[in-house]
C-alpha cells in the first residue's frame, strides 16, 4: 500500500469508526427518552445508514472489523468497545452516560449501562475469560460493584481503532520493532545472499501452510523456527525477509530482559499475543545475548515458546533443546564469496562496474554479510553528496558518475568503511595496535623478510588461489593463514606484524594469551571463541602474544586437567586453520613448542638476536627525519649488545632528555639512556660497550 492509498484508508477508517460510535451515541440518546424503542428510533436508523455508507467507502477492511474478527467479538462486545471509545473521542459523551444511567455521578460507561441500552446483551461479556477482559481490550475500574464500575478502552486498542500503527507502550524496554531496510522493502530477498534468501522463503512457506481459515495460527502445528550460528545480522535479516514475504511485521525481544516473575511473564505473553493479532507480527527471540544458563531464565523462555501461538523465530549461536512444540532449525553460515560478490553488485548498482575490480578486492579480503555490505554502500552514498542528491542508481549516467567521483577516492573510502564495519569489539581481551612501522624500519635477515612478503602475498591472493584457481577443492585441514614469529624479546616480532598490517591495510589486534587462558574448564575455549568470532569479518590480523602460555609441550594425559589443556590447544589450532584472516603467534622459546603444533603452522619466521652490523643499521634508522641529532656514531652505538626493542627505548629516552635540555640528540644523552635501559634489564653496562662515546 503506497502513501496515497494509506492516507485514503486512514481517513476512511476514522470516518467509519466515528460513524460506528455515532450509532451507539444515538442509541444512548434514544434510551434517555424512550428506553423501550431506543434500538429502532429514527435517529438510530439514520446513523446506521451513515455507517453503511462509511463502510462502502473503505478501500480495505476497517480496523474495527479486523479487531472483531481477530478476537472473535460478539455484536454486544463490539458495542461495549464502541461505548468506551465514544467516551474517549466524543465531546459531552460523559453527560450522555450520566443521563442514560439517571445518575450524575455515573458519567462514564458501565456494564450496567451496556446491559440496559445495547442490543443482544449477554452477561458473560464481562467475564474474565471472554475477549474484552481476557485480552485487556477494556479495563474495569475499582471501588464499586462490577456492573457500576467504570469501563475504559485500553490505550493500545484505541490507537489501533484510529489506525495508528505502534507497539504497545507496555513493551518499552522489552520488545522493540525491527526496522526493515528500504532495499528489503523494495524487493524482499534481493538484499540477502542466495542461500539466506532461500531460507527466508522456506520460513514464509512454513508459516503460510500453518494458517487456519481464520488467518490465525495453530499452536499444535506451528513449529518454532530456530536460526543458529554466529551470523547475528544475517539471522535478523532472514527473519525480516521472511516477515516481509509473509506480509507481517517483526519485533524482537532479548532473552536477557524476559521477566522471570510468573505474573510479569504471563502478562508479557498475553500482551504480545494481543499485539501479534493486532499488527500481524512475528516475534524474534534473541538468545544470542544469553551469556550464561540460568534455570529461571530458561524456564521463562520455555514458557514463552510454549504459550505464544504467533510465529516465533529464535536466534542463537548453538542449537537449543527442542521444547514441547516442534522445532525447525536452520544453520546460518556466512555468505560464500560468490554470494558476497553478487550482494556487492546489487548494493552498488550502477557504480559497481566503474570501480575497476575493487569489488573483487573487497570480496577477497573482507568476509561481510548482506546487511553489512548494504550499510557500507549506504555510508558511501552519505559521504558523497553528489551521488546522494541524484540517487544512488537513479537518473545518473555512468559517465556522470565517473566524472563526479574520482574512483581511487571511492575505492579508498570503501576499503576504510569495510575495515571499520569489520572491526571486532574485544576491548577486554585485546589491544588494537595502529601500525606505524614500514618495511624500511625492519632490519632482518633476507630469509625472514622474504617469508614476511610471502605471508602478505598469501593474504592478498587468498581468494584468487583458493576460489578462482580451485585449490580450496583439494582439501586439507583448513584455509586459514597462520604464522609463528619466534625469537627473544625485542627482535622485531611485533614490528613485523605492524608492517604486515600496514602493507595489507588491515587492523592489528594484540591478544595476550596468558590473559586468555583460564584455570576454569571451558573458559579458555570460550575466550578464544570470542576472539575469533569477533574477527571473522576479515579485516583483522590477530597477534597472539606469549604463545608459550598455551602451546608448550603437550603433556601425556595423566588426569582431567591434562586432557582439558590438550583440548584448549586443539581448539586454538582448529580455529586458526579455519580463520579467514591472518593469525600470528609469537614465542620467545620456539624449541619448547610441540612439533605436532609446528606442522600445522603455515609460516615460521625465526628472529635472531641482531649482530653488530644489524644493530648499527637499526641505529641508523631509529631516529625520525625531524629529530635533530649531532655527533652520533652508529658503529660505536652498535657495541651495545641489545635487541632492536631496547635500542628503540634508549633512542626515545635520549630524545626526551635532549628535548628537555633544548639540545639535539647526542652521544651523552644516549649514554645516560643506555644506563637506564641496562638497569631495567638487570645488566651492567661495560666500559667496552661505551668506549669512545664521550
Amino acid at each position: 500500500m503506497n502513501v496515497k492509498q494509506s492516507n485514503q484508508w486512514q481517513d476512511a477508517n476514522i470516518r467509519y469508526l466515528m460513524a460506528s460510535i455515532a450509532v451507539i451515541e444515538q442509541i444512548l440518546s434514544s434510551y434517555v427518552t424512550d428506553p423501550e424503542n431506543c434500538l429502532s428510533s429514527l435517529k438510530v436508523e439514520q446513523a446506521r445508514l451513515e455507517l453503511r455508507a462509511a463502510a462502502s467507502a473503505m478501500p480495505a477492511p476497517p480496523a474495527l472489523q479486523e479487531l472483531i474478527i481477530g478476537f472473535n467479538l460478539s455484536d454486544f462486545e463490539r458495542d461495549i468497545l464502541l461505548l468506551c471509545a465514544g467516551m474517549e473521542l466524543q465531546q459531552n459523551f460523559d453527560v450522555l452516560c450520566a443521563d442514560a444511567q439517571g445518575d450524575a455521578q455515573l458519567n462514564y460507561p458501565t456494564f450496567n449501562l451496556a446491559m440496559s441500552a445495547l442490543a443482544a446483551p449477554h452477561w458473560n461479556a464481562i467475564s474474565p475469560d471472554r475477549p474484552l477482559r481476557r485480552w485487556q481490550l477494556i479495563e474495569v475500574g475499582r471501588g464499586k460493584t462490577i456492573t457500576r464500575s467504570a469501563l475504559r478502552i485500553n490505550e493500545r486498542i484505541l490507537h489501533y481503532l484510529m489506525g495508528v500503527d505502534c507497539l504497545d507502550e507496555a513493551f518499552k524496554g522489552t520488545i522493540e520493532p525491527v526496522a526493515i531496510s528500504a532495499d528489503l522493502m523494495r524487493s524482499p530477498g534481493l538484499s540477502l545472499s542466495g542461500s539466506h534468501s532461500t531460507i527466508a522463503s522456506q520460513i514464509a512457506v512454513l508459516w503460510s501452510k500453518n494458517r487456519t481459515q481464520q488467518s490465525s495460527f495453530s499452536l499444535d502445528s506451528l513449529p518454532i523456527v530456530q536460526l543458529c550460528g554466529d551470523e547475528v545480522a544475517s539471522k535478523v535479516a532472514i527473519a525480516s525477509t521472511a516477515c516481509e514475504i509473509s506480509g507481517m511485521k517483526l519485533a524482537a525481544i532479548s532473552a536477557m530482559v524476559i521477566p522471570t516473575v510468573t505474573a510479569e511473564l504471563n502478562n508479557l505473553i498475553l500482551l504480545w499475543q494481543r499485539e501479534a493479532k493486532l499488527s500481524k507480527s512475528a516475534l524474534l527471540l534473541d538468545c544470542d545475548v544469553l551469556e550464561s544458563e540460568s534455570g529461571e531464565k530458561e524456564n521463562a523462555i520455555a514458557q514463552m515458546i510454549a504459550n505464544i501461538t504467533s510465529p516465533i523465530i529464535i536466534t542463537t549461536r548453538d542449537r537449543r533443546k527442542p521444547a514441547k512444540r516442534p522445532f525447525i532449525t536452520f544453520d546460518i553460515h556466512p555468505p560464500t564469496k560468490q554470494e558476497q560478490h553478487q550482494i556487492w553488485q546489487n548494493a552498488l548498482g550502477e557504480l559497481a562496474p566503474l570501480l575497476n575490480g575493487q569489488v573483487e578486492i573487497l570480496v577477497e579480503q573482507f568476509n561481510l554479510n548482506a546487511p553489512t555490505i548494504y550499510a557500507v554502500c549506504e555510508e558511501i552514498v552519505s559521504q558523497n553528496s553528489e551521488i546522494a542528491g541524484a540517487g544512488f542508481t537513479d537518473n545518473l549516467s555512468t559517465q556522470q558518475t565517473s566524472e563526479i567521483n574520482p574512483l581511487p577516492a571511492i575505492s579508498d573510502r570503501l576499503w576504510n568503511i569495510c575495515r571499520a564495519q569489520s572491526r571486532p569489539r574485544l576491548d577486554d581481551l585485546s589491544q588494537r595496535i595502529v601500525p606505524a612501522a614500514t618495511w624500511d624500519d625492519l632490519v632482518l635477515p633476507e630469509t625472514a623478510r622474504q617469508t614476511l612478503r610471502e605471508i602478505a602475498a598469501h593474504v592478498k591472493q587468498r581468494t584468487k588461489v583458493y576460489e578462482q584457481w580451485g585449490f580450496a577443492s583439494k582439501g586439507g585441514r583448513g584455509l586459514g593463514i597462520s604464522a609463528l614469529f619466534a625469537g627473544t624479546s625485542g627482535t622485531g616480532k611485533t614490528m613485523s606484524a605492524e608492517v604486515l598490517a600496514g602493507e595489507l591495510q588491515l587492523d592489528l589486534y594484540r591478544i595476550d594469551l596468558s590473559s586468555v587462558v583460564s584455570k576454569y574448564i571451558g573458559e579458555t575455549e570460550k575466550n578464544l571463541r570470542r576472539v575469533f568470532d569477533a574477527a571473522e569479518g576479515g579485516a583483522t590480523i590477530l597477534l597472539f602474544d606469549e604463545a608459550d602460555a598455551i602451546f608448550g609441550k603437550r603433556s601425556d594425559v595423566k588426569d582431567s586437567h591434562d586432557r582439558y589443556a590438550n583440548m584448549e590447544v586443539s581448539y586454538l589450532l582448529q580455529r586458526m586453520e579455519s580463520y579467514q584472516g591472518l593469525a600470528i603467534l609469537t614465542t620467545n622459546l620456539k624449541d619448547s613448542l610441540d612439533t605436532a603444533f609446528l606442522r600445522r603452522i603455515r609460516f615460521v619466521v625465526k628472529y635472531t638476536f641482531p649482530d653488530a652490523k644489524d644493530r648499527a643499521e637499526i641505529w641508523r634508522r631509529i631516529f625520525p627525519k625531524n629529530t635533530p641529532t649531532a655527533g652520533l656514531d652508529f658503529v660505536k652505538l652498535a657495541r651495545l649488545n641489545v635487541a632492536g626493542g631496547n635500542i628503540r627505548n634508549i633512542a626515545l629516552n635520549a630524545a626526551f632528555m635532549a628535548a628537555d635540555a633544548g639540545e639535539p640528540v647526542m652521544m651523552k644523552h644516549l649514554s645516560i639512556a643506555a644506563r637506564t635501559e641496562y638497569v631495567k634489564l638487570e645488566r651492567t653496562l661495560t666500559d667496552a660497550e661505551i668506549k669512545g662515546w664521550l
